[in-house]
């Protein structure tokens, strides 16, 4: 049965894993974390799915240098946020240090962001997910398990939910029939973070991510993808024809919900707890990219194909659940989030130095 714990609000003296920290969204998490006031330790093992030039520039945004930041297992201390931030490289399929890691810092909360992305390319290459998605997610919470973790919250996706015909798409629909690897694996973070909530009360907050864009984003993206090509006079690739919808979710208002998650409370306060994390309104593909040709100033070139393995038709959250437990809003528009964008797009290139 899922218990319910005594509310405890996480004070600023507690420090806080946050695995993924060169990826996107840990980047942002991270940033945002010490900005607060919080102790952060960032992990990532810098892989080179995308360019690894960018989770280098993020990094040196956080005060790491990519001299420092190649190396494996050496904890390197922030040049901007003191005694406040401090990354270390390692793999979370590392069960050698790992748990060291654990040992060493004496973490009260988990942010695990670190994963395998990319629906496409778990096709292509299914042996990436299982060894991270997996077996680090069982790494990580073994770990969490045997140091006495307060919270663990880690990113499901919405990928989970796979063609979906229930609008919008709401926690408790049936989630069984994953049309990808990714989503297989998300799935079972799921069941495998309900089962360590169960048999050893560690608490554990899972949040299904909406399509997540913005500055910094990643480039297999079709925010970036699309962007880069539009303004390189380049022709993008718009599958199904453009009939598909996506609930496009902007980064502030992810790390606002991821944070949420991490430092306060839900109303319930469960043992076990899994959240939409969204936009609540679904935008269509072929709108997506007139916002950003309106920010570009210039026309795409558009090759229309058929649906690709692995995708989706629609995704749409439902974020009531969310709304209630955190007072979670997501407020900003397709206009704001795609205009930001680009101006970060733009400025990033103009400026892209080797960190």
């Amino acid at each position: 049965m899922i218990k319910v714990l005594n509310i405890i609000r996480l004070g600023k003296n507690k420090k806080i894993l946050v695995t993924g920290a060169a990826g996107f969204i840990g980047f942002h998490v991270c940033q945002k974390l010490v900005k607060l006031g919080f102790t952060v330790v960032g992990l990532d093992n810098i892989n080179d799915y995308y360019d690894v030039n960018l989770k280098y520039a993020r990094l040196h945004e956080l005060g790491i240098l990519r001299s420092n930041a190649e190396e494996f297992f050496k904890k390197t201390e922030s040049s901007i946020y003191k005694g406040f931030f401090s990354f270390v490289r390692m793999d979370l399929e590392d069960a050698e240090h790992l748990p060291r890691l654990f040992k060493n810092e004496v973490f009260d909360t988990v942010c695990n962001l670190a994963a395998q992305a990319g629906v496409r390319y778990s096709i292509q290459n299914p042996k990436a997910y299982i060894d991270s998605n997996i077996q680090g997610f069982l790494n990580i919470l073994e770990c969490s398990r045997h140091h006495n973790i307060y919270r663990f919250v880690y990113a499901s996706s919405s990928s989970v939910y796979g063609n979906n015909e229930t609008i919008p798409f709401k926690e408790t629909d049936n989630v069984d029939y994953p049309i990808s690897l990714y989503a297989a694996t998300k799935k079972s973070n799921e069941l495998m973070a309900y089962t360590y909530s169960h048999l050893f009360g560690i608490q554990t907050i899972g949040l299904r991510l909406f399509t997540v864009y913005g500055p910094w984003g990643r480039p297999d993206m079709a925010m970036f993808l699309f962007t880069d090509a539009i303004i390189n006079n380049r022709t993008i690739k718009v599958y199904n024809n453009g009939n598909l919808s996506r609930d496009f979710t902007y980064i502030d208002d992810v790390v606002l919900g991821v944070v949420s998650t991490l430092i306060k409370d839900s109303k319930s306060n469960k043992l076990y707890q899994l959240y939409n994390i969204g936009n609540n309104n679904p935008i269509k593909l072929l709108d997506f990219i007139l916002e950003i040709e309106k920010n570009t100033n210039k026309t795409a070139k558009k090759e229309m194909l058929p649906i690709q393995d692995g995708d989706v038709f629609q995704t749409y959250a439902d974020v009531s659940e969310f709304m209630e437990e955190f007072d979670y809003v997501s407020t900003t528009s397709i206009m704001i989030g795609v205009a930001k964008f680009v101006n970060w797009f733009i400025n990033y290139n103009i400026n892209n130095k080797n960190y």
